[in-house]
């Protein structure tokens, strides 16, 4: 069953996606980044081009030829190489989510992204999914 980690109080959830794909891409693991846009999906693409600082994540989006073969994709459709890791960047849980091992979703720290958060842990808890939550507020203490 695909278990599911939530990451509260992202000041930038951007950033914090490209702090996640790269220690999953450390750990070996494959990493689908689910953006809900072409706008969102170009600004996390020359982020990963700068991330980290003294180097970069091999990525391409979802619709390269190179897609099979990146440890780190961007995508906008159901159209994903694999089914390892699944960040997703949208409001709602993506319909196609339990095809993979492990599911992230970051929420930010303002009152209405927190909303919609709860809605999307409320989802995954009423449906039995293995839960784990990181409060990224309390880690930069």
């Amino acid at each position: 069953m695909t278990r599911v980690d939530f990451y509260t109080g992202s000041e930038d959830k951007l950033r914090t996606a490209c702090q996640l794909s790269h220690k999953a891409m450390q750990n070996g693991m494959r990493v689908l980044l689910h953006v809900p846009d072409e706008e969102t999906a170009a600004k996390l693409d020359k982020l990963l081009w700068q991330y980290p600082p003294t180097s970069f994540m091999p990525h391409c989006l979802s619709d390269d030829a190179e897609a099979n073969s990146m440890p780190v994709v961007i995508g906008r459709d159901e159209n994903f190489p694999h089914s390892e890791l699944l960040i997703s960047l949208h409001d709602e849980c993506p319909t196609f989510f339990s095809r993979f091992e492990r599911v992230i979703e970051i929420v930010g720290h303002d009152a209405e992204d927190a909303t919609r958060g709860r809605a999307r842990f409320k989802f995954y808890r009423d449906r039995g999914y293995e839960l784990i939550h990181t409060d990224l507020a309390k880690l930069r203490a």
